[in-house]
């Protein structure tokens, strides 16, 4: 058989896996928070037909003459540049202005993780880009799909600690309104305290949502609703408050898909001519094979 008819199947595989790849960024272009991905090709494996040879005093070099048989899928990067600020007018609804992550757990943390320590998908730790916060009826600072937002507790006095944990309301207090600031810090007022009615009406601080710097954020993995677990090459994650390197909290604010609409219509045509090309291949192989078997007629 010849080897055009397998470098077009490989062509096929490839251009479907790309398109594959776009048909999800489409159907993310308004997901809150959502990376681009892009699928990336590299030249599958050569045969050598003639093998290259130095020059001496006697003959002249030969070059190497090698055979491709096709494309693979190298690679799927992701783009994590920062998409583009949507107001909802809501103070629950966070984004970060920059490259970190919200630090999130699907269940209790078992203790605190001190400040300065990195860290790891041991931790049972995942990391978000999507901050719709509220109160559980717990009292524990959730996004929404109910997982645990983890930042620095404060203490009834409203200092706030260093070691990352839960954040929960104090006992016995409800709040009026809920305020996060640029550097995650979260206050509330205080509409009921039925424990001492003296501090109704004043504003306590209830915590610091913590953030995560990631070294190489490509080597995080994507899992199911806008989540990321800490991948084998992610590097150092470190947990801190949110500042000007990791990007500052902005209140009242949802980060749109990153996803250009343009640029991928632009490569659905590209690859769709791609895959008709690798297709035409096919085509013009079995129309050379059937004039090879019809020779002995």
């Amino acid at each position: 058989m010849v080897g055009s008819m397998f470098a077009a199947i490989s062509g096929l595989k490839s251009h479907q896996t790309k398109m594959d790849v776009i048909g999800n960024n489409i159907a993310n272009v308004n997901t809150w928070g959502y990376k681009t991905q892009s699928a990336n090709f590299m030249d599958a494996a050569y045969r050598t037909a003639i093998s290259g040879a130095a020059g001496s005093a006697t003959s002249g070099g030969v070059n190497s003459s090698q055979i491709g048989y096709g494309a693979n899928v190298g690679s799927i990067g992701v783009n994590y540049s920062l998409g583009n600020r949507n107001p909802t007018y809501n103070g629950w609804d966070c984004m970060i202005d920059g490259p970190g992550f919200f630090i999130v757990k699907s269940t209790p943390l078992a203790g605190p993780i001190p400040q300065g320590t990195a860290l790891t998908s041991n931790d049972g730790v995942m990391l978000s880009r999507v901050g719709m916060l509220s109160f559980d009826s717990a009292g524990n600072l959730t996004d929404a799909q109910g997982s645990f937002i983890l930042g620095y507790p404060s203490d009834n006095a409203g200092n706030i600690g260093t070691d990352l944990n839960m954040i929960t309301a104090k006992p016995n207090q409800t709040y009026s309104s809920i305020s996060v600031q640029a550097d995650g810090t979260i206050t509330g007022v205080v509409s009921k305290d039925t424990a001492t009615p003296a501090n109704e009406g004043t504003v306590v601080t209830l915590g610091r949502i913590a953030v995560a710097s990631v070294s190489n954020p490509n080597g995080l993995d994507k899992t199911q609703g806008y989540y990321y677990k800490i991948g084998p090459n992610a590097g150092t994650v470190n947990h801190m408050e949110a500042n000007a390197t990791t990007g500052e909290i902005l209140s009242g604010y949802l980060e749109m898909s990153n996803t250009d609409l343009s640029t991928e219509m632009a490569n659905m045509i590209t690859t769709q001519r791609g895959f008709q090309a690798n297709t035409k291949i096919i085509t013009v192989t079995d129309q050379m094979l059937e004039e090879l078997v019809n020779m002995k007629r």
